[in-house]
């Protein structure tokens, strides 16, 4: 009896305990309740891969990396949709281009994963010369989006990034203020934008501009186009000052 009595009393115990961490628990009617379920998730990517000239013939040289994500109406399976904008249709032949380029393709119907992108810039950076302080982030439309939130989320990655056409989450900026506030301080951000855009609005990239600097981003600018409508990304990456830029920064 004496033992069933101290049993009780420990379970009244650990009952009030909880109760008391989670004061939820004290509302009439609610119930604290856990869900768990594992998946084995399987990450892939097609992507397009631009070398250089003269790679291969150091084997010891690491070479800058420029990551290109694409907007919506290239994603799909017919891969060379990729180069229909962006780096990956930059004429390399004219000018000294000394980056190695990686254009994933998003699958249809989805957007850009920072989990998925991730894995493959990791798997690029384990595959190919690429010098981990020279990664440059840049994206057009969807693909400004998806590169605020994998440059915000993730700024300890990037030596600096360029956002085209796109906008973000200012939550984002919040939280990577709170976790990685000196990476997030220190990542160069050139966004680029056309004042006259009807698709995605120039207040998307204003607004997480002026974010960035309200949070203490040291280098961050917005480039305007006041006559340019969604399409501010041909004459931006036509434009060998914002390749010059990248290769100024590294992490």
């Amino acid at each position: 009896m004496k033992k069933t009595i101290l049993l009780l009393a420990a379970l009244v115990g650990c009952t009030l305990s909880a109760a008391a961490q989670d004061p939820a628990a004290m509302k009439p009617g609610q119930t604290a309740q856990t869900f768990h379920l594992e998946r084995t998730q399987v990450l892939a990517a097609n992507y397009l891969l631009f070398l250089p000239d003269g790679y291969g013939t150091d084997a010891a040289k690491r070479w800058p990396l420029i990551f290109f994500l694409h907007g919506a109406g290239e994603r799909g399976t017919n891969l060379w949709l990729v180069a229909k904008h962006g780096p990956p249709k930059v004429d390399t032949s004219a000018t000294n281009f000394p980056f190695i380029v990686i254009s994933p393709q998003c699958p249809t119907g989805q957007h850009w994963s920072d989990e998925s992108l991730l894995a493959l810039l990791d798997y690029v950076e384990a595959t190919y010369p690429v010098d981990p302080h020279r990664v440059y982030l840049t994206g057009l439309s969807m693909g400004g989006f998806g590169a605020w939130s994998l440059g915000i989320n993730h700024p300890e990655r990037f030596a600096a990034m360029a956002p085209i056409c796109g906008g973000g989450n200012f939550i984002d900026l919040y939280f990577a203020a709170e976790e990685h506030p000196a990476a997030l301080a220190s990542l160069p951000v050139w966004a680029f934008h056309g004042a006259k855009d009807p698709t995605v609005p120039v207040t998307e990239s204003q607004r997480m501009v002026a974010y960035l600097k309200k949070l203490g981003v040291r280098e961050v600018k917005l480039t305007i186009y006041p006559e340019a409508l969604h399409d501010s990304w041909t004459q931006t990456y036509a434009n060998p000052e914002l390749f010059a830029w990248f290769l100024q920064h590294s992490r």
